[in-house]
């Protein structure tokens, strides 16, 4: 290899390090379950920023940022939630990160 040289990602895959942001709309028994906190415990622990929401349908909304292998293992969190959920879906929608920081439960 050539002085200045590096070494890329091969066919466009970004790196395990890459940031990335994506938006969850988790559905089923997902509403006073403690989802929402349980959702955020998980992801101060997993180092991930964003926030959590009830929606007025009965679903919940969530934003994950942070390394791409730290939103993949939320988004995968999303599919079992708190003890008492009864998830049945978790439609995901990959955006461009904002730069958020910390992670909250929103009103």
């Amino acid at each position: 290899m050539a002085e200045g040289d590096s070494i890329t990602e091969s066919a466009g895959k970004p790196s395990a390090m890459a940031r990335t942001r994506a938006h969850v709309f988790v559905s089923g028994r997902v509403q006073g379950v403690y989802y929402r906190a349980t959702t955020r415990e998980r992801a101060q622990d997993q180092g991930v920023n964003g926030w959590v929401r009830n929606l007025d349908d009965g679903r919940v909304e969530a934003v994950f940022e942070g390394p791409e292998a730290d939103v993949e293992a939320m988004i995968e969190f999303c599919h079992e939630g708190s003890e008492r959920a009864n998830v049945t879906d978790v439609d995901v929608e990959y955006e461009d990160p904002e730069g958020v920081d910390g992670f909250e439960v929103r009103w």
